[in-house]
């Protein structure tokens, strides 16, 4: 999607060798007709309005990016409020706004903290100041010593009976809160997470809604010691939210201000248990990673746009007695890094819209109180959060390396995009503990198969457990690779034969912990495996849905192909050695890929515009809709702060008395 004017030049050509509806392929990566208007009247909004402009972001210092952060924050919610947006709307804004700031943390994490385990009363107290911005709020949980390990949290929360109130208290440097967005310097209330003392006695970690700044003057209030943790990774990027550091120093809030859905403290300082079950916090979890796995495929669709878009403009080498150069993406060795990335981010896409259903299908059980698929969603969500994020980091640097040079100016865009995008490895759960917690359920799933029972969900095919530890592929043929069954009974059977395996080196050991400690190395690996048959599981059976549109399916399971050849390639070792396929069987997957790759290099550049972003959301010289690149390079080089003057600063002091050897020399 251009941003505005006329008809696209340089790669008018390649878009001309389309083989499918691209209008049709929108509407099947965004869900439907109605998103792709929305989300296309969200960006050309946002496009549209000097204040989001961003081409000069990696040039501000630090302090003028918080200001201009708030500044864009601000202008959004006018723009909210006036035009009257609904959520989905006001949601598409904040997203194109494309700026990382108190907002998010706001809306993402404060927001359902309160409506997932606060009372309705305490919902219909805070909720409508948290909607209408008169209270801004973050959510407080990671300290400087604790971030994973929840339980180890050291903030301290004790009940006094005598004022009816809890005080909130820093024991030691290690229980400062550390890291909470929007804490530094923005927000004027926190969700925040202690151990819960009373009657002498800890019953763990519960959070408090705590104010931390006056509403009139913004000054932290008595007792609070708050601020921000200083420059992170990149310029520009993840500098604009003020991730802040925390302090208490015995500071008393009411008792009503603890989240007291689950769990009450009474007046006399009796703690109790309430009738909701600690289960319905399920629901916020799967909601929370789903919007990750989907920010997954957001951010590498941006990406592999840029890469895509670029990698047809540039031409290096091949000329033939004076004739133009090859382009990039002709070359075998392009498309082999390249295209495997845009098959991720539509099998990443259509992943994250199935965990939309599995949301829905979570809370229709937690209200009819069964909890019974509730492990399998957990574990589910868990490993698909570790696993998109972490190869989406590792895409978009591989991205950058396949722009070339080009690819490493922040005017194209991926320094940043990177940098910004690498936290998602980290936060919400570190991605090595989220798959050592799915290897956890596997291995219960294994014993709970051995004894007879029948597992759910994405586990469900673990069932057939007589069939997948001893089947060999049919596979003969480079095209039988195409056989979707084909190919989902080898990643079953490779995820399938890799649990049993640690589960049986497991029971050898002299305990069960001990054997998990040792093998953990072995249990990520099983777990990225079952995770990786889920996304192939989950793009498969999007090939098998009534999708509209001339050639519009035939791509998608071209992709639905290299994403899962792909992965079998890569990990050639898992299925060889678990004996899932032959040598000669990977071969044959190898083969088909260079095949597939061919089928879709004519319909490479469509597939990206099928992303419809806007240049102004992709932020990068290199991925224009245009293709117009190296005038905008030339362009973007002279906005640079330091070509601000011919001679540059230092020049009297440092540059010309060197060259005029006018240095006083030491003595030897």
């Amino acid at each position: 999607m251009a941003d505005a004017g006329g008809e696209p030049d340089h790669l008018t050509g390649e878009r001309a060798t389309a083989h499918f509806d691209v209008d049709a392929m929108k509407v099947a990566w965004a869900g439907s007709q109605h998103a792709v208007e929305v989300a296309d009247r969200m960006a050309r909004l946002v496009a549209s309005d000097p204040v989001f402009r961003k081409d000069t972001r990696t040039m501000l210092s630090r302090k003028e990016l918080f200001k201009d952060t708030l500044k864009k924050a601000a202008h959004a919610w006018k723009r909210i409020v006036e035009l009257r947006l609904t959520e989905e709307e006001a949601n598409l804004l904040r997203l194109y706004v494309d700026q990382p700031g108190y907002v998010d943390l706001h809306w993402g994490m404060f927001v359902p903290a309160i409506k997932g385990q606060g009372t309705e009363e305490q919902q219909k107290k805070w909720l409508p100041m948290a909607y209408k911005f008169q209270i801004i709020g973050c959510y407080a949980q990671t300290e400087l010593g604790h971030g994973s390990n929840v339980q180890g949290l050291e903030t301290t929360a004790t009940f006094d009976p005598s004022t009816d109130e809890f005080v909130m208290h820093s024991p030691t440097l290690t229980s400062s809160k550390w890291w909470p967005g929007g804490l530094g310097k923005a927000s004027t209330h926190a969700v925040v997470y202690a151990r819960l003392i009373t009657e002498g006695k800890d019953y763990g970690i519960h959070g408090f809604i705590v104010q931390l700044r006056s509403l009139d003057d913004h000054s932290p209030l008595p007792g609070v010691t708050l601020g921000d943790i200083g420059g992170k990774f990149g310029s520009g990027a993840y500098n604009s939210m003020d991730n802040g550091v925390l302090r208490f120093d015995h500071v008393r809030i009411p008792r009503d201000q603890m989240l007291m859905r689950l769990s009450q403290v009474t007046r006399e300082g009796k703690y109790v248990h309430s009738d909701v079950p600690k289960q319905l916090l399920y629901g916020t979890m799967v909601y929370v990673r789903q919007t990750i796995v989907a920010d997954a495929s957001k951010a590498l669709s941006r990406a592999v746009c840029i890469a895509v878009r670029y990698s047809a403009i540039r031409k290096q080498f091949g000329s033939q007695a004076g004739g133009p150069e090859t382009q990039v993406i002709n070359y075998k060795t392009q498309q082999s890094r390249l295209f495997p990335l845009l098959a991720s981010a539509y099998a990443y896409r259509f992943v994250g819209q199935w965990l939309k259903w599995l949301y829905t299908d979570v809370t229709q059980k937690l209200e009819a109180k069964d909890y019974s698929t509730l492990p399998e969603a957990h574990a589910c969500t868990a490993g698909l959060k570790s696993v998109t994020t972490s190869a989406t980091a590792d895409a978009i640097e591989e991205c950058r390396k396949l722009c070339g040079g080009h690819g490493y100016l922040n005017s194209s865009g991926l320094p940043e995009l990177f940098a910004v995008y690498v936290p998602a490895c980290t936060y919400e759960g570190d991605n090595v503990v989220l798959l050592l917690q799915v290897a956890r359920f596997l291995m219960k799933t294994v014993s709970q198969v051995a004894t007879g029972n029948q597992p759910v969900g994405t586990v469900a095919y673990m069932g057939n457990i007589q069939h997948l530890m001893q089947c060999k592929s049919a596979v003969n043929t480079a095209e039988d690779w195409l056989n979707p069954a084909a190919v989902k009974e080898v990643f079953e059977a490779r995820a399938l034969r890799m649990a049993v395996n640690c589960a049986q080196n497991i029971s050898k050991a002299p305990s069960q912990e001990e054997g998990f400690s040792e093998l953990s190395p072995d249990l990520l690996e099983a777990a990225v495996a079952h995770v990786q048959l889920i996304i192939v599981t989950k793009f498969i059976e999007k090939m098998q849905e009534d999708i509209p549109g001339p050639g519009v399916k035939e791509q998608l399971q071209k992709l639905c192909s290299i994403y899962a050849l792909h992965l079998l390639h890569k990990h050639l070792g898992d299925f060889l050695s678990t004996g899932c396929v032959t040598a000669r069987q990977g071969a044959l997957a190898n083969e088909q890929l260079g095949k597939l790759y061919a089928q879709v290099r004519p319909n490479a550049v469509a597939l990206v515009d099928a992303f419809d972003y806007t240049d102004h959301y992709l932020g990068s010289v290199l991925g224009r809709y245009d293709g117009d690149v190296y005038p905008a390079l030339y362009e973007e080089a002279w906005k640079d702060p330091l070509n601000e003057t011919v001679v540059p600063d230092g020049y009297q002091e440092h540059l010309r008395p060197l060259l005029k050897q006018q240095l006083k020399l030491s003595r030897l």
